[in-house]
């Protein structure tokens, strides 16, 4: 791919930085007095999530990498990785286990639809949404009188993933979760 001046890029474009494919976050030319021009930017590695902090000259440039996203939903786990198959095509999608972090597996449910991102025609990794819907499976009674102040306990998603509730939620309730830090949003429909 061509290679893109450093002051043409935006969030959301994809770059070649140290031979891996990464995702820019964040981007701001700065212009000092009596001093070159610079851009400071974070890009995110698409493969191992690590934030890289980048300082350079408004003249240097990166390579661009060609980055499709493509909604595909996911079918089931085996030994060789994660499943998700095309809706339109019913391609099957192989993702193994090193290409999703921890915490992106335990968003995973079987129907949900997600994001799969392609770098260069080869997988990458895949996209979460915003939020996402998941239900109770198991959640401990709560105290009555434990209402002083915001109260929350534990409780076991669909996927096994552990996430902090107000005392009101009990097994079987569908509840929002923010995907970016796991976070409880309320009650689903």
């Amino acid at each position: 791919m061509p290679a893109t001046p450093v002051i043409n890029l935006r969030k959301g474009h994809a770059v070649r930085h140290n031979n891996d494919v990464c995702v820019v976050t964040e981007t701001e030319l700065k212009t000092p007095p009596r001093m070159a021009s610079f851009v400071q930017m974070s890009v995110r590695s698409i493969t191992i999530g690590k934030v890289y902090n980048l300082r350079m000259t408004s003249n240097e440039s990166l390579e661009s990498v060609n980055l499709v996203r493509d909604n595909h939903e996911f079918s089931y786990k085996d030994g060789d990785g994660y499943h998700f198959i095309h809706p339109d095509t019913f391609e099957d999608v192989l993702i193994g286990e090193d290409k999703l972090d921890a915490k992106t597996r335990g968003y995973l449910i079987e129907g949900q639809k997600y994001l799969v991102v392609f770098a260069d025609d080869v997988v990458a990794g895949i996209e979460l949404p915003a939020n996402i819907i998941m239900e109770i499976t198991d959640s401990p009674a709560g105290v009555k009188g434990d209402s002083a102040n915001n109260v929350y306990k534990e409780a076991t998603t669909e996927s096994g993933m552990r996430v902090q509730v107000p005392l009101f939620i009990g097994p079987g309730d569908k509840i929002s979760i923010k995907t970016e830090d796991g976070t409880y949003l309320g009650r689903a429909n």
